[in-house]
């Protein structure tokens, strides 16, 4: 019996060391619902589990203008792409458990969180908002989350 456990343990450890090893694969996904990549980068990436949504900025559907002129109008364009690519893989935003926010101006917070709020009702996710001196495009707001499922 004790060698019957012994194989068994052995066993387990090989499976997980080697599952360890080479880690989930990676798959690319994208969704034609949102702008397509403009640069060396996939919209979205699976890694196990793990969904991570690459960083959104406020631009129409074809990629080459930025759309909306105030925070307000900015936010919500992303954060609808971003739920619509979140539903492309069968998920809403109650999958997202990490988001990164930046701002042009950090003055923006307050605008920006009141309507972020409006999509994330439930159980937010964990955030870092920063100020950066300069985004994509001049644009006023791009945000990435990470997903679960």
């Amino acid at each position: 019996m004790r060698n019957l456990i012994r194989a068994g343990v052995a066993a387990l450890a090989v499976a997980v060391l080697s599952g360890c090893a080479s880690g989930p694969a990676k798959i690319i996904h994208s969704t034609n619902e949102v702008y397509p990549a403009i640069g060396p980068y996939s919209q979205i990436v699976q890694a196990g589990n793990l969904y991570f949504l690459a960083g959104v900025i406020p631009l129409n559907k074809a990629g080459n203008a930025v759309q909306g002129t105030t925070i307000e109008e900015q936010t919500r364009l992303v954060l609808d792409y971003i739920g619509a690519k979140l539903r492309s893989q069968g998920m809403t935003f109650d999958n997202v458990v990490m988001s990164n926010v930046y701002l042009k101006n950090l003055n923006d917070f307050g605008t920006m969180n009141k309507i972020y709020a409006e999509y994330f009702k439930s159980a937010p996710p964990a955030r870092a908002t920063i100020e950066a001196s300069r985004l994509p495009r001049d644009v006023l707001v791009e945000i990435a989350v990470i997903a679960t499922k």
